[in-house]
């Protein structure tokens, strides 16, 4: 992978060390230009009109629905454009049917987005179990066994930890869930962007995730969700229901679309959808294989650097750790609180890196860490020499702290 090829594709690089992709991703000039090609040359709506701009924005969009379900191999189930994760996740929480002693399983792992759903079920008599991980983000299988217990309607769980980047292998939770009878949600936001991610191999039912943080403009998520007519039970009633996502309406009741159509009532962000069609070829060009690779090159370097600089604490898997990881490293500066660890790099050096709870704040009341943390998050257009400033940077720090 060229990364200064891919770097002229960003010019807001030439400014500053972005490193909080784990929160947004930046947007390559291709992605801006196929999101402004649609409002200079074919605006119009989706499915609604039969003259030439309407066909060839209809066109895009469901083009657009296509890559994405490729991108994860899941084209043979049913993949709906939302806004973001969150509201995927709440898609499937307010779709489901759910009765009174229905069981889910969490974790304290998770984004509050694939929390606070789960949370607000319990109003209708739902029982929820949150799992607590070890210091370094792990929860051990067997106490995945004992969690999801028969009668368990629901276990969700994110792939990749925004917050400590550790793994989560949800291939193996799928197939306790298989042997329990229980649906399997992932909450892909952080692993779809930066891992290959193949739902047929996972075995789950759905999977959500944000085209914000692969590149693409804001406003564009994604539900892919199995659909099987021998699993009823996990069938989704569409959150929003009016124009667009009807087949036909009569005196005292209506007929849904089948596919995404039947979910995506009203008028989507269709140049968001477009945008993340040509997030999804950008990154496909590139190769997930090869961006997961320089990822974990530069995750290793930033890892050994901080373990040499002292007054550094480093959370979630370490190098010498079994453990898979992402590109996600979160720490802090002894004597120095993460929200001005993050504001001093930024104005000495114009480093950008999240600081405070990363909206994981039962995590961060688990692991003792009153203000969270500091946390780099990296992607493809990130350097070693970049990392080398960032450690340059922090050495400096510490010596305040």
């Amino acid at each position: 992978m060229k990364v200064h090829e891919i770097r002229a594709d960003f010019p807001i690089l030439e400014d500053v060390i972005y490193l909080d992709s784990a929160s947004t991703s930046l947007t390559p000039e291709p992605v801006l230009e196929a999101v402004l090609d649609y409002y200079r040359a074919y605006k119009a709506n989706v499915g609604r009109g039969v003259y030439r701009l309407a066909q060839m924005a209809d066109q895009r969009y469901r083009d657009a629905h296509r890559k994405a379900a490729a991108f994860v191999w899941g084209v043979e189930g049913v993949t709906i454009f939302t806004r973001n994760t969150t509201e995927s996740i709440n898609i499937v929480a307010r779709g489901l049917s759910w009765k009174r002693g229905d069981r889910i399983v969490t974790t304290l792992l998770e984004h509050h987005s694939n929390l606070l759903p789960w949370m607000r079920l319990k109003e209708m008599g739902v029982e929820l179990e949150v799992m607590r991980p070890d210091r370094e983000g792990r929860i051990d299988l067997a106490d995945w066994e004992k969690a999801i217990a028969e009668g368990t309607r629901l276990v969700a769980t994110t792939q990749l930890s925004n917050a400590l980047g550790t793994v989560i292998p949800v291939k193996e939770i799928a197939r306790i869930c298989r042997e329990r009878g229980a649906a399997l949600l992932v909450d892909g936001a952080q692993s779809v962007p930066h891992m290959p991610v193949n739902v047929k191999d996972i075995d789950c039912d759905f999977l959500c995730f944000s085209g914000h943080k692969m590149l693409g403009p804001t406003g564009a998520g994604v539900l892919w969700m199995r659909k099987e007519e021998k699993n009823e039970k996990n069938e989704i009633e569409p959150l929003l229901v009016g124009g667009g996502m009807v087949e036909d309406v009569f005196d005292d009741e209506y007929e849904i679309k089948q596919g995404y159509e039947g979910f995506e009532a009203g008028t989507p962000d269709i140049s968001a959808g477009i945008g993340l069609g040509a997030a999804v070829d950008y990154l496909t060009r590139a190769g997930v294989e090869e961006i997961h690779e320089h990822e974990m090159r530069l995750t290793r370097k930033l890892l050994v650097g901080l373990e040499k600089i002292a007054g550094i604490e480093i959370f979630g898997p370490g190098r010498d750790s079994s453990e898979a990881r992402g590109g996600v490293v979160s720490f802090a500066v002894n004597g120095l609180l993460p929200h001005e660890v993050a504001l001093m790099l930024d104005q000495a050096a114009n480093i950008s890196v999240r600081s405070g709870h990363h909206c994981c704040i039962p995590l961060m009341k688990h692991l003792g860490l009153k203000y969270g943390t500091v946390r780099a998050s990296l992607y493809l257009y990130n350097t070693e020499d970049e990392i080398d400033k960032l450690l340059a940077a922090l050495e400096q720090i510490a010596r305040m702290g």
